[in-house]
């Protein structure tokens, strides 16, 4: 049985150009999710994730069809991502332009805000490798084996990175929790 997606791929090998579309509408989402997790920056992400698509596009027929397309695409987001952040110089927010704004109903909302920011603070603090490990097994519900693939590593090391990512980030969030409490 061959996979509808495998068919859609070898019509865009065949030349059926506009079929990548189908590829791009399917994926473009998580592509930029991964790379706004490494990157950090909206406008770099989607540059990265739509440099990521060509790169893609021109491979194609390097696609060997042993895994699964999306797997093969995210490690191909995952270096192009990784590739800009090394390209980056650091940008500098001034604070002082920063606009702050407030909405009375939206108690519940802060504290939901409030989470994710702490918890993003958690993260950010980790290295790469555990932010990706997190990123993709929680947030993006990849399988070991499809991690491993993507990371070029073996499923019992990903699994490994995983468990003590997950430790290293209690310990970051309680760091960033004491602080936090600490400015209170």
């Amino acid at each position: 049985m061959t996979d509808p997606e495998f068919l859609l791929i070898d019509r865009i090998v065949a030349g059926n150009q506009q079929a990548y579309a189908e590829l791009v509408d399917r994926y473009k989402s998580y592509a930029y999710t991964l790379a706004l997790k490494i990157l950090e920056n909206r406008p770099e992400a989607e540059e990265a994730a739509q440099d990521a698509f060509i790169k893609a596009f021109h491979h194609l027929k390097n696609f060997n069809k042993d895994s699964k397309f999306s797997t093969w695409l995210y490690r191909i987001v995952f270096n192009t991502a990784v590739s800009y952040k090394r390209k980056r110089k650091v940008a500098f927010q001034n604070i002082e332009n920063t606009i702050i704004e407030y909405n009375q109903e939206a108690e519940g909302m802060l504290e939901r805000q409030d989470r994710r920011k702490f918890l993003n603070q958690a993260i950010s603090h980790l290295n790469e490798a555990d932010k990706l490990a997190i990123t993709l097994f929680y947030l993006q519900e990849f399988s070991l084996e499809e991690i491993a693939t993507i990371t070029g590593m073996q499923a019992n090391t990903v699994k490994v990175r995983i468990h003590r990512a997950r430790q290293r980030l209690a310990d970051e969030l309680a760091s960033v929790l004491k602080k936090e409490a600490l400015t209170l």
